[in-house]
């Protein structure tokens, strides 16, 4: 497996050409000194379980991934809390507002973006929505589904650890 950094050939900070393998998630500068590390991004997926026991689901509309089942859910944005970011995803996506319940446990990914691997630690919320019935596909959720727990399938599910994750939450 390649370098997870492998596409940097510049450093970010002086500009050169210089730019390289300090360690296994690291590429540092020779010109400049300036060591950049290939961290984890945060990330959330919510676990809506609605008042008919069904779970809700959504269908991925853009990359990665296209087409796919994937919970509501995405990458926290800089200075917002796991929570703020998860109920912040849930609004964008099903245009409901949510309230966190608990939250359960985390998962590794890794998400092919544009060409480039994102590593993320997605964080799992179980979380509560004010109306059911409101809820509609928006943003990058092509289409809502309410799927009881039985009839799930998590091959149906794009995102490695999302299948992981309600594998978990499922047994």
């Amino acid at each position: 497996m390649p370098h997870p950094l492998s596409t940097f050939k510049h450093c970010p900070r002086c500009g050169a050409p210089t730019f390289v393998t300090h360690d296994a998630r690291s590429l540092r500068c020779t010109t400049c000194h300036f060591i950049y590390y290939h961290n984890a991004a945060a990330a959330t997926a919510a676990i809506i379980r609605g008042s008919h026991g069904k779970l809700l689901a959504t269908r991925r509309a853009t990359m990665p991934a296209r087409g796919t089942l994937d919970l509501p859910g995405g990458f926290v944005e800089p200075g917002e809390t796991l929570e703020e970011g998860c109920l912040r995803e849930v609004y964008e996506e099903t245009g409901v507002h949510g309230t966190i319940v608990r939250y359960l446990f985390s998962q590794p990914n890794r998400y092919d973006f544009a060409g480039f691997t994102v590593d993320t630690t997605d964080a799992f919320f179980e979380v509560q929505i004010a109306d059911e019935t409101a809820v509609f596909a928006h943003d990058d959720a092509a289409e809502l589904l309410w799927i009881a727990p039985e009839d799930i399938d998590l091959a149906a599910f794009g995102l490695e650890s999302i299948r992981r994750g309600l594998a978990r939450y499922l047994q």
